[in-house]
């Protein structure tokens, strides 16, 4: 609670400071600077402490590493501003504003970055598990990407993430491609697409396959665990639709429209 309110607290300050000096047309407030730089701390602290509490379970063996904190930064560096290029990218075509193809660069960069970290602390882990022979650990591996005892719920699952993900690293990596805008498209919807399943379905799904007794019992999503996926996408949706309002609002008042 801290850790998500303090960076929404913070997130809302400096975004309506800016927003509003800049409909002002007045430079931002010497206190703002200073607001921004603890944002990034802060942001990294939020996944940090995500990761903390898968980590620190000693009766699930698949979160009880201490690469967990890394891997929840890494694909966090790289599915956050995935997304931001794809809505960039959608509001240049469809909402009348352009972020200007050197930030959405820039985000690309990171997003190569990130992948690369992320797909490297998982091949770290997966070496570590099966050379040393860590049974319980590499169990889950197993169930992840062969199955076990016959259930192999999440096996094509996780091959298609592994799939997604190393090509849209190489898309990313190879400047012709990063910096054509279908292929950045194809690329950042590849790594959204990657880390949802890896992260949603890899991670959190499997600490539970095998149980401590070594019962494999495979999950299936209920409709009220659907329906309040879609109730969080869609308020966070809402809330963007709004401050993109408001944003769009404040650029037609300067522009004189």
């Amino acid at each position: 609670m801290v850790v998500l309110s303090g960076y929404l607290l913070i997130s809302i300050i400096t975004g309506w400071a800016i927003l509003s000096c800049t409909r002002q047309e007045i430079s931002p407030p010497a206190w703002v600077k200073p607001l921004i730089y603890l944002s990034i701390p802060w942001a990294i602290s939020i996944h940090t402490v995500t990761a903390f509490i898968y980590a620190g379970l000693p009766g699930r063996s698949f979160w009880l590493t201490a690469i967990m904190a890394p891997r929840f930064l890494a694909s966090a560096f790289a599915s956050g501003p995935t997304l931001l290029i794809i809505i960039c990218l959608l509001l240049k075509r469809f909402g009348r504003f352009d972020a200007g193809e050197k930030a959405i660069q820039a985000l690309a960069k990171i997003v190569a970055y990130a992948l690369a970290f992320s797909i490297f602390f998982i091949l770290a882990e997966l070496f570590t598990v099966f050379y040393s022979g860590l049974t319980e650990h590499e169990t889950s591996f197993v169930y992840l990407f062969a199955g076990l005892e016959g259930r192999t719920n999440l096996v094509l699952w996780m091959w298609t993430s592994t799939f997604l993900a190393f090509a849209a690293l190489v898309l990313l990596i190879v400047p012709a491609t990063r910096r054509k805008e279908e292929w950045l498209a194809v690329a950042c919807i590849a790594v959204f697409a990657s880390l949802w399943i890896a992260k949603g379905l890899g991670l959190v799904i499997t600490g539970f396959i095998p149980s401590p007794l070594e019962k494999v019992t495979e999950y299936s999503p209920t409709g009220p665990e659907v329906a309040v996926s879609l109730g969080v996408w869609a308020a966070g949706f809402l809330i963007l639709a709004v401050f993109y309002q408001i944003f769009m609002s404040v650029r037609r008042g300067l522009d004189g429209e």
